[in-house]
């Protein structure tokens, strides 16, 4: 029987926030605000008709999101590296704990986790001065918060975008020591042109595949020399442009989709996280895809 392709989101989502509000939450650590934010992201996905969905990302950047809690790491303009990283406490939990309250039971959960190798190049390192040894312990640590998260999450998805402008030789192990041997399903992320790591991609250690085929639409040819056994999470609208595609739009470039990865396209969701869009247009955009994904099974 065919597999039916579901509707996703990457990450991050629209929802415009009082930054002042989160600072008195994060000293306070209540959850005031961040539930208000959560809940509207997540109303707008649910109400879009998307099958997994995240809890948006409000809370902060997706670089800071992480680095904030982690032991060994000291937040300024940018993320400072002044001691060993080591996992201290649940960093993105209670925000999907809050999240699954708020889904009806066919509505699924994505826990996503910014990866080991991006935080690495997004920090400055007065500590290790060892690129390779600071992205193991940061992987180490975001091990223990994915062995938490899929407690409550249907679905775990590692978002690397700076594999795109470089990919390590140790890349496929930095994975790997995230997701061995978890209990949920694992999505490697990788937006930009990955044209030229696909021989790379194709083997990492992961159930899902995601990238950007919307806007790099030369990705297909790449992959056509390169077979994939891997399922495929297909990005369909773009992330970075405010026109609206439209569900015909949507359906064909899947079918495409198909025709080259078969029975191994298994989501289809936006080219990245969403922030940068207008809320409208956004939402717009999840709504469309949703309709495009019950013509592609057939409703």
């Amino acid at each position: 029987m065919k597999q039916k392709i579901k509707t996703s989101v990457i990450g991050s989502y629209p929802i415009p926030i009082n930054t002042q509000d989160l600072m008195n939450d994060y000293f306070t650590e209540q959850l005031t605000s961040w539930s208000k934010y959560i809940e509207q992201a997540v109303h707008d996905m649910k109400t879009a008709g998307i099958t997994y969905v995240s809890d948006g990302q409000t809370r902060d950047p997706f670089i800071q999101l992480f680095t904030r809690k982690l032991k060994g790491c000291r937040i300024r303009e940018r993320t400072e590296i002044i001691g060993h990283v080591r996992y201290q406490a649940p960093i993105t939990v209670t925000d999907q704990i809050f999240a699954k309250r708020l889904l009806p039971r066919h509505v699924r959960l994505i826990g996503v986790i910014t990866g080991p190798y991006t935080l690495t190049k997004s920090s400055v390192d007065s500590f290790y001065h060892d690129e390779k040894e600071l992205a193991f312990d940061f992987a180490h640590a975001l091990r223990k918060e994915a062995e938490l998260l899929a407690k409550h999450v249907d679905f775990i998805s590692i978002d690397e975008p700076v594999f795109s402008n470089e990919l390590p030789e140790y890349a496929s192990e930095l994975i790997q020591t995230i997701t061995e041997g978890l209990s949920r399903p694992t999505r490697l992320h990788v937006c930009g042109d990955v044209s030229r790591i696909i021989p790379q991609l194709v083997d990492m250690p992961v159930d899902v595949l995601s990238h950007e085929f919307k806007a790099s639409p030369h990705l297909f040819d790449v992959f056509v020399e390169y077979p994939c056994r891997k399922n495929i999470c297909v990005g369909a609208v773009q992330s970075d442009d405010v026109r609206v595609e439209s569900i015909e739009e949507i359906v064909t470039h899947v079918k495409k989709a198909i025709t080259i990865f078969n029975g191994n396209v298994v989501q289809i969701a936006p080219d990245c996280g969403q922030r940068l869009l207008p809320r409208d247009i956004a939402f717009q955009k999840l709504k469309n895809l949703a309709a495009a994904g019950e013509i592609l099974n057939g409703g």
